[in-house]
């Protein structure tokens, strides 16, 4: 559906993890990002450590829908406001492997994926609810590549849907596409938004 501001977006991709408010078209207030890894790059990293291949994240959704989430509890950062951290429970990952040794992850692979998944997903969800309280959000748009997670959907519509309304892009569009990019050029051509010709493409251009 076209969604009509304001709405809440979390951002989860390979290279971005971030809360984002947009009280009108064009207008953003990034309240929180991640402080190290993005959520996707901890779950291609630790997929490397499991054996799976790149891109991770498909291989450890698919993984881990035969294993228990509550097998291990790995920890869930506790950085302050709305910002992420997704380092410790890579590293924390790492040396769990480390511990209990190759035979050990190999019987269990499935349950540590899903386990760390869990994990990542419980993070992604608190920061989210908690903005959803402080500024009393009706809708929340989960958009990137991550948002692609089965376990991700299901625990948002779930659990943030009983508070407000929740959105996923259908999945052709959550990863870079030319759709999205059309689509913010014509909002802005419509509003008399305009570049010169001697405009040139910048790959490190922020949102803010």
């Amino acid at each position: 559906p076209d969604l009509e501001p304001p709405v809440l977006y979390l951002l989860v991709s390979g290279g971005h993890t971030e809360l984002v408010w947009m009280p009108e078209f064009f207008h953003y207030e990034v309240l929180g990002q991640t402080l190290d890894d993005a959520a996707g790059e901890a779950f291609d990293k630790v997929a490397k450590m499991l054996g799976l291949p790149y891109p991770g994240g498909p291989e450890i959704d698919r993984l881990a829908k035969e294993g228990d989430p509550d097998f291990h509890r790995f920890p869930r950062s506790r950085v302050g406001g709305f910002d992420f951290s997704f380092s410790g429970i890579k590293t924390s990952v790492l040396y769990y492997l480390r511990d209990h040794g190759e035979d050990f992850a190999m019987e269990h692979l499935a349950d540590i994926a899903a386990s760390f998944q869990e994990a990542v997903v419980d993070m992604l969800l608190s920061k989210t609810i908690k903005a959803v309280r402080k500024l009393r959000a009706g809708k929340v748009a989960v958009v990137g590549g991550v948002s692609l997670n089965s376990r991700l959907r299901e625990k948002f519509s779930g659990t943030l849907g009983k508070m407000t309304r929740v959105y996923f892009p259908e999945p052709q569009y959550c990863g870079d596409n030319a759709a999205m990019i059309g689509a913010a050029a014509l909002m802005r051509f419509e509003r008399g938004q305009k570049s010169p010709l001697t405009l040139s493409a910048d790959p490190d251009l922020r949102l803010l």
